[in-house]
């Protein structure tokens, strides 16, 4: 196809996408409605369980993506347990996913990590570093956290070789031992809640001892701050297995393959989410209104959705 074919056949497409004008209120309405939740891809393992978790939990709106704007624009964050610690962290960093995820969280997006995502939360992993990347001495180290280095940087500390990971928490995630028990911790276990779990939106009305399914061979560790351990799992040793500081939550278990207790779990962090988004209090003639024009438009052809302004909002545009 030459170039002048392209072109024509780009005009041809847009010219088929009607775009549907809406009113300021009604595009709050809508957009605020839909509360989307983007479930990171870092492009190691298949994410469907645990969209299809957040669907059931209530999610009007859940996908995956590895667009730095989708994750910076979305009204939830989910950062899924798939692959090994350096592996995860090494891809986020180059593909700008681990800035766009650190973006969301300090504006406020409430943000979930599942098993290997509540632990690429914290400050360093020892997890399939591999022996001949590039490292930072210990010399030259602010402190054996890596303090200072962009993530996914490799170091050394402490007698061993560690990565960088998001940093957003104080600590680290080690192996478990499994000079007692088997090693990887696959199954269904007991979640204490803590102090801190008490006043946790992740987990209300949650009951003590409440089983949970795990899959994992690491772990947060002992320097993890107890302010933000808001319940323990013991297996080897005990460790965090929910956290939560301000509008980040992270669980080392699956709450998408933990029946009932884990779609409590996700239910809550959509409400979390659908609360911050103002999805309960939106106008409900303009969303009506709104959703009565997509809705007509979107039974011919795909339809980009803009404002009274004009200009599209990033990912409204729906098939």
């Amino acid at each position: 196809m030459t170039a002048s074919n392209v072109a024509d056949a780009t005009a041809t497409i847009s010219c088929t996408v009607p775009v549907v004008n809406l009113s300021d209120a009604e595009a709050a309405a809508w957009r605020a409605w839909r509360a989307p939740i983007v479930v990171v891809d870092y492009h190691k393992g298949n994410l469907s369980s645990v969209i299809q978790g957040l669907s059931h939990a209530g999610a009007v709106e859940v996908s995956s993506s590895d667009d730095v704007d989708a994750i910076r624009g979305a009204a939830g964050v989910v950062l899924p347990g798939v692959g090994s610690f350096y592996d995860a962290i090494d891809f986020m960093a180059q593909s700008g996913e681990a800035a766009a995820v650190a973006d969301a969280i300090a504006v406020g997006v409430p943000f979930l990590g599942i098993c290997l995502g509540q632990q690429l939360l914290f400050e360093r992993g020892d997890e399939g570093v591999p022996a001949d990347a590039p490292c930072v001495p210990e010399a030259e180290l602010a402190d054996a956290y890596g303090s200072g280095l962009t993530p996914g940087t490799v170091f050394e500390a402490e007698g061993k070789r560690w990565v960088r990971g998001l940093g957003i928490l104080k600590g680290s995630c080690v192996r478990l031992d499994g000079s007692r028990l088997k090693v990887p911790h696959v199954g269904w276990d007991q979640v204490h809640p803590t102090a801190v779990g008490a006043s946790c939106p992740l987990i209300e009305g949650f009951p003590e001892g409440a089983n949970m399914y795990f899959t994992h061979s690491y772990a947060l560790d002992d320097d993890v701050d107890p302010a933000v351990v808001a319940a323990r799992t013991h297996y080897t040793r005990s460790f965090a297995s929910i956290v939560a500081c301000g509008n980040v939550f992270g669980c080392q278990f699956h709450p998408e393959k933990s029946s009932g207790r884990g779609l409590d779990i996700l239910r809550n962090f959509v409400r979390t989410v659908r609360a911050r988004a103002g999805a309960d209090d939106v106008d409900q003639d303009a969303l009506a209104a709104a959703q009565a024009k997509i809705e007509a438009a979107a039974d011919a052809a795909p339809v980009a959705v803009c404002g009274a302004s004009g200009s599209a909002a990033p990912g409204e545009v729906r098939a």
